[in-house]
């Protein structure tokens, strides 16, 4: 039997509002095993800590249960302080008498009650608990990034600066992502090419960093410090080492209706392409679905024009394999499709268009050549119409938009409206919009210069529809400070889409068995402590992958992160987790089903001899666990059907032990 001593917190009033703290206390003295039991306003404090680590030298304690807030926010703390005190870490229990307990109750005798069930819980657990000592791994040091848009390229910066070798893997041809096709930032109006190109440049020629562009994450195994990586490097059918980018094949090529994606197909380019001019790599790229010469063998053209001779029609897909240390991931955004929005008539008419299409029409390098004409005739549109929140904090109609806020729109939409009212100070602009936010430095000033500097009418409602007629658009809105119906005949119309998470970013958190919310987003460890680490260890998060951002907030998220992986790489060897399963190879039939739900692949099996009680000996197929693999996710212990595999530190036997002591 153990002698344990219980620590229970009031956590301020978080706790104490609605747990009697002192009479949890008083219940838990006379569990067995229990030696000591106490309460304190702030056991996470050092004068909290103090009293635990002189308390396990009064009492002899072998064991201690912390009645406080969930193990998330404290266990290593507590952990620490165990150690500090002599005991072996692992012989601490967190009961969370906080999030589970008193912030879900309001009256005091229920919320007590519960707070003693569950520190008995853990009381009985403890007196199972044996001494964990963890294993040691060493970390390979170089990092992935994956992404190649501002988010990625900062952390990859960041991360080579510090003197590690690094990896991005960009699934387009050039990195640079959303903000390569942005025309200018708010609030300060600068060139977003001015701003990012050379950041584009420097991740080229930094000695550590490696680009795999046109390239995508297949899989992903093994855990925080070792993980290995196998990448796709799709076939551009031109050789990257020799191709100058010198753009003859572009030119020459005969096939040049393809839709262009960089320019959200507002115009053509060639079947052969370099996205746009300060792409990174600067490398022809073909698309295979509209190349003649690929689909029919007849054409060869961008061969024969080619001086470098880097056209390659037998190339085909690479499979790379790496190790590193840490992942991590910059998947970006999109706008959400507007196909069930039909109701602004995006679909009928090529004249209302979406935010990121309209930064296409003003870019010196888009479509228009950065003049301001309507797509459906070419000519300059005389009223412009911007619609605010489609598809975002869409509460009753969730089964087609985002009921979260997408947080960039309210600053791009005043950055719009005051470039036309500049450019074009004949122009007309009205915004419609529900509320407009604008949480950042500077950002209000920059809406009110909207207002008050550039005359742009802002107005308060939303619109119902919006119906072509001739060469005009009818916009029926409503004006809910002057209650009115307003309809107003527009030559354009601009609808500030949502923003989601990139369609790869389900497939690729599957891999990395990284966790995500409702919306798609990766969910970060904690929202205070740990913004930018996954759950999963080694895994970290930079920019909007992980919730709407500005370019300014991707900016220091990838800081943020590429901070943590260099203090990750920075290590020689890291400690494991001593919780990881362990098979009785007596009871194992060799089934296999432990490793098929491994996610780590940390199952093996093997043919052992066995000595029979008739003295014969036997060959039987067991399972043998890799602890330096084992992240202690408790799967294979639930698959067993023998019940030959259990985990350290959550046997079987602790766990019924609680599930006892809660139900008595």
């Amino acid at each position: 039997m153990q002698r344990i001593g219980v620590f229970v917190c009031w956590c301020g009033s978080n706790i104490a509002g609605t747990v009697d703290v002192a009479a949890v206390a008083d219940a838990l003295k006379n569990e067995p095993g229990v030696v000591f039991s106490t309460d304190y306003q702030y056991m996470c404090s050092q004068a909290g800590q103090d009293l635990i680590v002189s308390s396990v030298k009064e009492y002899s304690l072998t064991g201690l249960v912390i009645c406080s807030c969930s193990p998330r926010m404290h266990e290593v703390t507590f952990r620490k302080t165990a150690a500090a005190a002599g005991l072996n870490p692992y012989m601490v229990e967190i009961a969370n008498i906080r999030e589970q307990c008193s912030w879900v109750h309001k009256e005091m005798p229920i919320g007590t009650e519960k707070a003693i069930i569950l520190g008995k819980a853990a009381v009985a657990k403890v007196n199972l608990n044996a001494p964990l000592t963890p294993g040691e791994s060493p970390v390979t040091k170089r990092a992935l990034v994956i992404g190649g848009g501002i988010a990625g390229i900062q952390t990859a910066l960041d991360i080579a600066d510090a003197g590690f070798p690094v990896d991005i893997v960009e699934k387009k041809p050039t990195i640079g992502g959303k903000m390569a096709q942005l025309d200018k930032t708010f609030p300060t109006l600068d060139c977003a090419a001015c701003i990012l190109t050379p950041k584009m440049v420097d991740v080229a020629q930094h000695e550590n960093v490696r680009i795999f562009s046109y390239s995508e994450v297949t899989d992903v195994k093994g855990f925080i410090g070792n993980f290995d990586v196998t990448i796709k490097k799709n076939a551009r059918y031109v050789n990257e080492d020799i191709c100058t980018g010198c753009g003859d094949c572009v030119t020459k090529c005969p096939q040049k209706k393809v839709p262009n994606e960089f320019n959200l197909g507002m115009d053509n380019r060639s079947a052969i392409y370099i996205p746009f001019a300060q792409a990174v790599p600067k490398v022809a790229t073909i698309d295979p679905a509209h190349c003649t010469m690929l689909k029919t063998g007849k054409c060869g053209v961008c061969s024969k024009v080619c001086k470098a001779k880097a056209i390659d029609y037998t190339q085909k897909d690479e499979y790379i394999t790496e190790k590193y240390g840490a992942i991590v991931v910059a998947t970006g955004f999109d706008p959400i499709s507007m196909d069930k929005f039909d109701e602004f008539a995006y679909s009928q008419s090529p004249d209302v268009i979406t935010s990121l299409e309209f930064e296409r029409l003003t870019n010196a390098a888009g479509p228009t050549a950065g003049k301001l004409l309507r797509p459906s005739d070419g000519e300059h549109p005389q009223k412009i119409v911007f619609v605010q929140c489609v598809g975002s904090r869409c509460d009753s109609c969730s089964e087609k938009g985002k009921e979260y806020c997408s947080k960039i729109c309210c600053m791009y939409t005043a950055k719009h409206a005051m470039l036309t009212r500049d450019k074009y100070p004949d122009t007309e602009v009205y915004v419609f919009y529900i509320d407009v936010r604008t949480p950042g430095k500077n950002f209000d000033e920059f809406y009110r210069r909207a207002v008050e500097e550039y005359g742009v009418h802002y107005i308060k409602g939303m619109v119902g529809k919006v119906t072509p007629e001739g060469k005009k658009l009818m916009v029926r809105a409503s004006d809910l400070l002057d209650g009115k119906q307003l309809n107003i005949d527009a030559d354009l119309v601009v609808l500030a889409a949502a923003i989601e998470p990139d369609k790869s970013a389900r497939s690729l958190a599957t891999m990395l068995t990284a966790s995500m919310d409702t919306n798609d987003f990766f969910t970060e460890a904690h929202p205070k402590l740990r913004p930018v680490e996954s759950p999963t260890a080694g895994v970290f998060l930079s920019g909007t992958c992980q919730g709407p951002k500005d370019i300014p907030e991707t900016v220091s998220q990838a800081g943020a992160a590429a901070a943590k992986v260099i203090g990750l790489l920075a290590k020689d060897k890291l400690k494991g987790n001593p919780c990881v399963a362990s098979s009785d190879e007596l009871m194992c039939n060799g089934c296999s089903s432990c490793e098929k739900v491994c996610p780590y692949g940390a199952i093996t099996y093997e043919d052992k001899e066995f000595r029979m009680p008739d003295r014969t000996t036997r060959i039987r197929r067991v399972a043998s666990v890799n602890p330096a693999v084992c992240q202690g996710c408790g799967c294979c212990t639930v698959a067993c059907p023998s019940g030959a595999m259990d985990l350290r530190g959550f046997m079987n036997e602790q766990i019924m032990a609680e599930v006892d002591a809660i139900c008595k």
